[in-house]
């Protein structure tokens, strides 16, 4: 959807703990037996640039640093979008937010909280989205092997140097709602149907992640939460070229997703499936104006993904919580104010917290590295 418009136990003497220590992910290839957390994480790219322009966040009267009032409500991973270089002509800023630079440095703030750390690579210079999936200009002209050899090698470059200031990624996405392909013209699977070209730059994003970091996961986001044949299609061509990731990711958002049913619905089949898990990355509040309503619709997306068969749900996102559009309200106001139903986390967080033990000994289980 276009934005214009708009894990993991953390391990400590055997002890799952929220929010005390820096989470991290295992290779599946290793069984465990300890029990993990539901993941509850929020999209704050733009706090930076909200800072910058002056906006200074509060809870009940205390002004507060934005990670200190999320991690109160039991928020555990954070996600953050990259841009190749948004400083460009036709880029997402002239500033450079959500750039490199910016990136390490809330990649320190996140680690420093103690949370989980997901990566979102748009592979543009502005928002990528089923509508937009524009090339950096730096790669316009770069095609078949060269182009693979770019997404390849900025991928392992930006992981790269998270991990040598100690804060790599967990997990990363390669590409950004990607159900329409990415990279345009090349990789638009929407209009060319060259599943052997868009798989070939998946790959090569996913095999540069782990080249920097064999530990970190891959996600494949798609935008179709509550549309099962689409989604299904998409994956069944993705795996029959090979591809192989750990996350398929959805985004959701009722007015293009549809409902809650259709979302229950599409996850449950995904998961029954195919092997991966289940995360979704994207969601919003909705624009109600009953606070008891608003609870209730994230409860739901919530539930919804912690009560996925075989555990496979592992969590959620709330996109842009600082921050508010025509696809959804966030959890403050337009001064930095949390809202009242941002308490509503913590009431999520103590709900999964308790009965994620049910899934104890689950295979694909997050746990410490």
């Amino acid at each position: 959807m276009t934005k214009h418009l708009l894990f993991l136990a953390v391990i400590l003497s055997g002890t799952l703990l929220f929010g005390q220590t820096s989470p991290s992910l295992r290779n599946n290839s290793t069984p465990e037996t300890d029990s993990k957390p539901f993941i509850i994480g929020a999209d704050i790219s733009w706090v930076q640039q909200q800072e910058d322009e002056g906006l200074r966040f509060s809870d009940r009267g205390s002004q507060k640093d934005i990670f200190a009032i999320l991690k109160e409500y039991r928020f555990n991973w954070i996600r953050l979008r990259v841009f190749n270089n948004p400083r460009t002509e036709n880029g997402y800023s002239k500033n450079g937010y959500c750039d490199l630079n910016h990136t390490l440095q809330m990649a320190k703030r996140i680690k420093a909280a103690g949370m989980g750390f997901l990566l979102d690579f748009h592979y543009s210079d502005t928002w990528a989205d089923p509508s937009h999936q524009f090339k950096p200009a730096v790669w316009k002209d770069l095609h078949g092997a060269d182009l693979e050899k770019a997404v390849h090698d900025y991928t392992r470059d930006v992981v790269a140097a998270l991990k040598k200031q100690g804060t790599s990624p967990d997990m990363v996405q390669i590409g950004n709602e990607i159900s329409n392909g990415f990279l345009w013209p090349d990789g638009n699977v929407w209009k060319s149907g060259k599943w052997e070209v868009f798989c070939g730059l998946i790959k090569a994003g996913i095999a540069g992640a782990r080249e920097a970091d064999p530990s970190v996961k891959t996600m494949i986001h798609l935008a179709w939460g509550g549309q099962n044949a689409q989604s299904r299609a998409f994956l069944d061509k993705a795996f029959a070229q090979g591809v192989t990731f750990d996350i398929i990711g959805q985004s959701y958002y009722p007015k293009w997703h549809g409902t809650l049913a259709n979302l229950k619905a599409n996850l449950t089949d995904l998961v029954g499936r195919y092997k991966q898990d289940i995360i979704v990355v994207e969601y919003a509040a909705p624009y109600l104006k009953d606070i008891n309503d608003i609870e209730h619709e994230l409860k739901e997306i919530n539930d919804i993904v912690h009560g996925l068969p075989n555990g496979k749900g592992f969590g959620t996102f709330f996109w842009e919580p600082t921050k508010c559009g025509p696809d959804g309200a966030g959890l403050f106001e337009w001064n930095g104010k949390a809202k009242p139903e941002i308490d509503v986390y913590s009431e999520i967080s103590r709900k999964h917290e308790k009965n994620w033990k049910e899934h104890e000994g689950h295979s694909e289980a997050y746990t410490g590295k």
